[in-house]
């Protein structure tokens, strides 16, 4: 191979990862921003969390589809659609005025994230599966850069919001997107389009499903649970994922062969992966309110005290854990990962409406990170090693969805939990620290719960050989 063209994949992997990293700063940079997103736009405490959701909704319901479009019509074309999608949804989030134009753009964002994701991957694979040794290599960069995003979204987040607005943190998608978009065409291998089947009704049906039941659930405390709003929202959900399931049985070429989930392993690991995000991604939400509402910080200082916890979550996924894997097995790390989760999870609801950073988030935050990092390689692990080689693709959808969803429907219930606690009475601390304490709490049972399943569930498998080729998902 010419030193040319081997410069040139190296290039394209740069790209791949800015893919990577993007997709997850997505998810994380609002989180600082919330507040002020919160009080200029006109956001109640209990659709503020839709700001999150819209967002990972569509990029966890579509990114199945996202994938069966990468393999019909060619990974490239599609990448480059993503980065298109994104760059519209970006400018709508930025220029927003109000509640619904603020939700349309986060929902476009996720779209052209669903479309970027599985691509970006399939792009990698062709770049440099054929030598082993630069795949090994290309997937430790390429997992690297998700927590590299979760990490600098949380800081950057800060910083634009503090010293220019909370638009720039959609802006700042714009430059990157465009850049991406010149360099595709130049660095990213083509790929033949190939006949087969959309399934449009699956992917429909999933995505209204699962947006329709988080609606439900946030929505239930204001309008109550029995009210006539929830139940037929939440109707509308079961049948929607029901219409979901029944097509997947049916279709010669489904989004998701149902038929996956019987190989062992993979429905307890995804489970795990569900899990993590229910319990993960409503702290995280949380911890930004409390910083910024009841200590009284401002986003710069807000942002930074969350880098040491998003810092050791990185370094533990991609230095500890495959040590840790390789010592005591995937298993055993994943049970005790989830189990130091819940107690850094139980430590951070003691928050005290008169409490500081180092006391009351800063101990309780390294513990979380380092029962994350644990957690979340094993179960990603085990789901990618559990399915069939030639389903290796399917399998990765179906883990990342798995979080993203769980992701979604932890924030919800959790959001549902602090408003019945004190968390939409924004004008006393004291509530608002009960209703924060009280999700944080509901998280912490969820990572205990999940620990438990793990424990009980999991056939103890092989470890990896090479743990460190498995590839990070996606995390915050």
């Amino acid at each position: 191979m010419s030193e040319t063209k081997s410069s040139r994949r190296w290039w394209a992997l740069a790209v791949i990862a800015a893919a990577q990293f993007v997709v997850i700063m997505d998810t994380s940079i609002v989180g600082v921003a919330l507040p002020k997103m919160q009080a200029e736009l006109g956001f109640s405490p209990g659709n503020l969390s839709w700001v999150f959701n819209a967002y990972v909704v569509a990029f966890g319901g579509l990114l199945l589809l996202g994938g069966r479009l990468s393999d019909l019509l060619g990974a490239r074309r599609v990448f480059a659609a993503g980065w298109g999608v994104l760059l519209v949804g970006s400018l709508v989030a930025g220029l927003a005025t109000g509640v619904g134009s603020e939700l349309a753009g986060r929902a476009v964002q996720g779209v052209g994230a669903a479309l970027i994701a599985p691509s970006a991957l399939t792009l990698l694979m062709m770049l440099f599966g054929a030598n082993p040794r630069e795949l090994n290599k290309a997937i430790a960069l390429y997992g690297a850069a998700a927590p590299a995003g979760g990490t600098a979204g949380v800081f950057l987040g800060g910083v634009i919001t503090e010293y220019l607005s909370w638009p720039w943190v959609f802006y700042l998608n714009v430059p990157i997107a465009l850049a991406a978009l010149l360099a595709t065409p130049a660095l990213m291998p083509r790929a033949a389009a190939r006949s087969g089947s959309v399934d449009v009704v699956g992917a429909l049906t999933v995505t209204g499903g699962l947006a329709a039941g988080v609606y439900a659930i946030v929505r239930a405390p204001q309008v109550g649970w029995a009210s006539a709003p929830t139940l037929l929202v939440g109707a509308l959900a079961v049948v929607l994922l029901g219409v979901f399931v029944a097509v997947q049985a049916k279709r010669r070429e489904p989004l998701m062969r149902l038929g996956i989930f019987a190989t062992p392993n993979l429905a307890a690991a995804n489970i795990a992966q569900f899990l993590l995000g229910a319990a993960w991604v409503p702290m995280w939400f949380f911890l930004n309110l409390y910083l910024q509402q009841v200590l009284g910080l401002s986003a710069f200082p807000s942002g930074s005290a969350l880098v040491p916890m998003t810092t050791l979550t990185m370094v533990g996924m991609i230095v500890v854990a495959p040590r840790v894997i390789a010592k005591v097995g995937p298993k055993k790390t994943l049970v005790g990962g989830m189990a130091v989760l819940a107690a850094g999870l139980f430590g951070l609801s003691l928050i005290r409406p008169t409490g500081s950073f180092w006391v009351d988030v800063l101990p309780g935050s390294l513990v979380a990170a380092a029962g994350m990092s644990l957690a979340f390689i094993p179960s990603l692990g085990i789901a990618l090693s559990s399915a069939r080689p030639e389903e290796g693709g399917l399998a990765s959808g179906i883990v990342n969805t798995s979080y993203e969803i769980g992701s979604a429907l932890g924030l919800a219930a959790m959001t549902a939990v602090a408003a019945a606690n004190g968390a939409d009475l924004l004008d006393d601390v004291v509530a608002l620290t009960e209703g924060y304490s009280a999700a944080v709490v509901g998280a912490a049972v969820i990572a205990a719960v999940g620990a438990v399943l793990a424990a009980v569930s999991l056939r103890t498998p092989r470890a990896p050989a090479e743990p460190e080729r498995q590839i990070v998902s996606t995390t915050r």
